[in-house]
């Protein structure tokens, strides 16, 4: 029993450590960072999606895409053909689809995409990595002790179809992943081409719906004042940090707040000369926004803002002296009191079992005493040590080895009773009788000496 949970209690713990080493690739992960005292902000949103082509029976598909690689990265800004289109696409769907009255001046572009091809599938990895510069996302801009309000509409951008960038003297379709197997693997693209499994492939990358749809009152929210701090100033900080304080707000992770959250997963199939499934990943959308001031949700007409102040509010437990955290610090060392108090408990009711259920068999050490070891042929003697019977009377060791045996055959054979067999003699005793012997014969051949002699006379 102790040993099972000791291995549940393993499991149980390499699970978590290789849940919390193990980092998933987000479908769309934003980090940004705002200062309201600014017009203009930078965000950087990744973009990034798996789909496999299954084939663990062979067949056609298998025989095209063994051992078959494929890869294009670049690089593009508002001097490539094409960014700035996107651009303006962005600014239409702001507008038109969210009602924010955010805009982006400005694209930074980083694609890569690859294709493996291995023994029982084919995988093609997706990544596009856009830096937006944007603008009028402030509704009231902070000034003094002037409060700032952030409008954060912006950030669930959708951007349907293709986009081309033109980039290394060529054009580049960036937003749908059935672009890749166009250019990478044209055989396989056109047994796909006209199939259900085309639909999911001509889902655009481009998609941040996730981190819109979830309210930023659901986001965990944290705030650091570490730059106003006695030991800021002393020691001294980063021109970003000395002297302000600042609020982050984050999505992605599994809570009451924001729900289970799980990988997307969409399977479909085509037909060649058999079906092949095909399954397109893409896990949850996170989102990091980190804000110079102390930061609240709110709610103005229907659009969700940042109110924004300089500090605090006078009396907010945020800091390490005050309630909220103090409150935490409680709760771990009472956590950590219990677990002690746990295994306390554990540990006495096993010494209390052991004593009374793990008995001394055999024979007993008090009964034992030390012996040296018989010296061989050449003189050689070891230097181990052997222990004997204090009572050395063979009668009695014999009752402890034999008896045991003598009762196993009464059980299952069951011969006749056989007389009590005699304890053997001592040493002594059969070297007394053998000189007795010695010294018989001796007398007889005297005797027989003295006959012939006679004779002879």
């Amino acid at each position: 029993m102790i040993v099972n949970k000791t291995a549940i209690l393993t499991i149980s713990l390499l699970a978590i450590i290789l849940s919390i080493t193990i980092t998933p690739a987000f479908g769309a992960q934003m980090d940004v960072r705002i200062d309201p005292t600014m017009t203009t902000t930078t965000a950087e949103i990744k973009y990034q999606r798996t789909v496999f082509i299954e084939y663990e029976n062979g067949g056609q598909v298998a025989d095209m895409m063994r051992g078959h690689t494929w890869s294009k990265v670049f690089s593009a800004d508002s001097t490539s053909p094409g960014v700035n289109e996107l651009r303006d696409r962005i600014n239409y769907y702001l507008k038109t689809e969210t009602g924010s009255n955010a805009a982006v001046t400005d694209l930074q572009i980083s694609y890569d995409a690859t294709l493996t091809g291995r023994e029982i599938n084919t995988s093609v990895d997706y990544k596009l990595v856009i830096d937006y510069t944007i603008t009028n996302h402030m509704v009231r801009q902070q000034s003094g002790n002037s409060p700032g309000i952030v409008d954060m509409d912006w950030r669930g951008i959708v951007i349907p179809g293709d986009v081309q960038i033109f980039a290394k003297g060529m054009n580049n379709e960036v937003n749908l992943p059935m672009s890749v197997f166009y250019e990478a693997a044209p055989e396989l693209a056109q047994l796909i081409r006209g199939s259900d499994a085309e639909n999911i492939l001509n889902q655009p990358i481009i998609d941040s719906s996730g981190i819109g749809n979830q309210p930023l009152a659901n986001w965990h929210f944290l705030f650091d004042p570490t730059g106003i701090n006695a030991d800021a100033a002393q020691f001294g900080m980063s021109d970003e940090l000395a002297g302000k304080v600042w609020s982050s707000y984050t999505m992605g992770e599994s809570s009451l707040r924001e729900g289970r959250q799980v990988e997307r997963i969409q399977e479909s199939s085509f037909m060649a000369d058999t079906n092949y499934p095909i399954r397109s990943i893409q896990s949850s959308d996170a989102g990091n926004v980190f804000i110079s001031g102390f930061a609240t949700v709110d709610v103005i007409d229907g659009s969700e803002v940042f109110g924004v102040t300089p500090r605090a509010p006078e009396g907010y437990a945020t800091t390490s002296t005050g309630e909220f955290p103090m409150m935490i610090i409680y709760g771990m060392a009472g956590m950590a009191a219990l677990g002690g108090g746990a295994i306390f408990i554990i540990s006495e009711r096993r010494r209390k079992y052991e004593k009374t259920h793990n008995t001394q068999t055999g024979i007993d050490p008090s009964q034992l005493r030390a012996s040296s070891t018989s010296t061989g042929a050449g003189g050689y003697k070891t230097n181990r040590g052997e222990a004997e019977l204090i009572d050395s009377d063979y009668a009695k060791t014999r009752s402890v080895y034999e008896q045991g045996q003598i009762e196993q055959k009464t059980e299952t054979v069951q011969p006749e009773p056989k007389p009590e067999p005699k304890p053997e003699p001592k040493q002594e005793s059969k070297q007394d009788d053998e000189r007795e012997k010695l010294k018989e014969e001796l007398r007889k051949t005297l005797e027989e000496l003295k006959k012939e002699l006679k004779k002879q006379k």
